[in-house]
């Protein structure tokens, strides 16, 4: 499941801006971020699965 998130922040990253212009283009990019951010953070998380339900742990602390 990890890894999935891992290919889809990559996917996300490296997909290119279709062709529009305006503040259509400024809502895409701004969403293609958010979409990059959340399954990079589901990439980096610890999953674990206890009595049926599927835990992801993220460290969110600042890395030394």
């Amino acid at each position: 499941m990890v890894e999935r998130f891992r290919v889809r922040a990559e996917a996300v990253r490296n997909r290119g801006i279709p062709p529009i212009e305006g503040p259509d283009r400024e809502r895409f990019k701004r969403q293609a971020q958010e979409d990059f951010m959340d399954y990079a953070m589901l990439a980096d998380a610890t999953a674990t699965i206890e009595d049926g339900v599927l835990t992801f742990r993220i460290d969110l602390r600042p890395k030394a």
